[in-house]
């Protein structure tokens, strides 16, 4: 390793800004409205043009996932297949609901849902199936979406890691029941923090534009006017879930430039994949990064016995790596409702790595990453 030279730390991930975010904050700062207002109708109109369907913002991905939960009815004593295998958020969002979200496996190559697994969890209290679309892709989803027709349950896709991804030339979040995402700080677009849900089930829609506003009936409309209601009615459970200006004002920009950051990222992930794949020991996962926008990038190191020592190895050479999840069945909050186990789950998780990935990294970067872990793993 005495080759390898350290010029600099490379971040796992990073938030990515320009300097039009900057001056947008700026101009919201100086027009001195902080809440939700002009600018989140404005974001929000972008991005409803942006998949073709109405898209309601929110405060983060976790408060999209349960008040679209929430809108379809889903509560206390319901039941939502997920799979194990994502980050908390997906369970919280559940559990925030009163249902319970029942783990579900994995496939081993793509680490998606596995629908025939989610079968055999099937109860009479199952409401609603969760997809988590881990690391960018979506795995089986039409097969998925079938399963759910069959046994009437409502999709609420998890596309935090999604954002720009396309499947068979539809733009996620264009199409299906309800997609929902996460514009957190180092998400493929960010409004620092912030979510939205896409839909075209206009109930959904109107319920959740109540909801985040604490239920106050129709206050969305005066909102976007810089305005809010005095008078109204509240008729369901809301949340202080809303966007704000400032958050908006990110967003906007960053949707501006989305493009030519998912191509930054589309095409590491590429040098990744390239360098990487003849490797023995690893396992690349399989996406075509053509219509696969990637949040992370993910390898499975085969027979890996000691993970947090490779992990330090590489930060000594100034790499930071990390872990895309610890599974949700293993945490102390949900394992007692674990009814069946997860053997994929189990076998694959400790075999995960996470490397850099940011449109701020560039080539030389992956192939310092790549060099630096395949000498590590001879």
């Amino acid at each position: 390793m005495e080759s390898l030279k350290l010029v600099r730390t490379i971040r796992l991930s990073k938030s990515c800004l320009s300097d039009a975010e900057k001056q947008a904050v700026l101009g919201v700062l100086d027009r001195e409205f902080l809440g939700m207002g002009t600018e989140v109708g404005q974001f929000e109109e972008a991005l409803t043009e942006f998949f073709g369907r109405s898209t309601v913002c929110v405060a983060n991905g976790t408060a999209a996932l349960q008040l679209a939960l929430q809108a379809c009815g889903i509560g206390a004593g319901d039941e939502v297949l997920v799979q194990s295998l994502t980050y908390v958020a997906s369970f919280q969002a559940i559990s925030a609901t009163g249902a319970m979200p029942v783990a579900c496996d994995i496939n081993s190559k793509t680490l998606t849902l596995d629908w025939h697994d989610a079968e055999k969890r099937l109860t009479p209290k199952t409401k609603a199936l969760m997809p988590v679309h881990y690391s960018g892709g979506v795995g089986a989803l039409d097969e998925i979406y079938a399963f759910a027709h069959k046994h009437s349950l409502r999709v609420i896709e998890d596309a935090a890691h999604a954002f720009g991804t396309t499947y068979q030339g539809k733009r996620i979040g264009g199409f299906g029941d309800i997609v929902c995402f996460s514009f957190d700080g180092i998400k493929n677009i960010t409004s620092g923090e912030g979510g939205c849900i896409v839909t075209g089930d206009l109930n959904v829609l109107c319920k959740v534009q109540n909801a985040r506003l604490l239920g106050v009936d129709k206050d969305t409309e005066k909102r976007y006017t810089d305005q809010r209601s005095w008078e109204f009615d509240v008729t369901s459970q809301g949340w202080r879930y809303h966007m704000s200006n400032i958050m908006a004002a990110i967003g906007f920009e960053q949707l501006d430039n989305f493009p030519l950051r998912a191509e930054k990222r589309q095409r590491l992930a590429r040098r990744y994949d390239a360098l990487l794949c003849e490797h023995q020991r690893i396992q690349i996962l399989p996406k075509d990064y053509v219509d696969v926008v990637p949040h992370i990038y993910v390898v499975r190191i085969l027979g890996m016995q000691n993970r947090t020592l490779l992990q330090k190895q590489l930060l000594v050479l100034g790499i930071q790596t990390g872990i895309h999840y610890q599974p949700n069945h293993m945490l102390s909050f949900y394992k007692e409702q674990t009814r069946l186990p997860l053997p994929i789950t189990d076998y694959v998780f400790p075999e995960l790595l996470s490397l850099p990935l940011h449109p701020d990294l560039n080539e030389e970067d992956v192939d310092f990453v790549c060099e630096t872990l395949m000498e590590l793993i001879l």
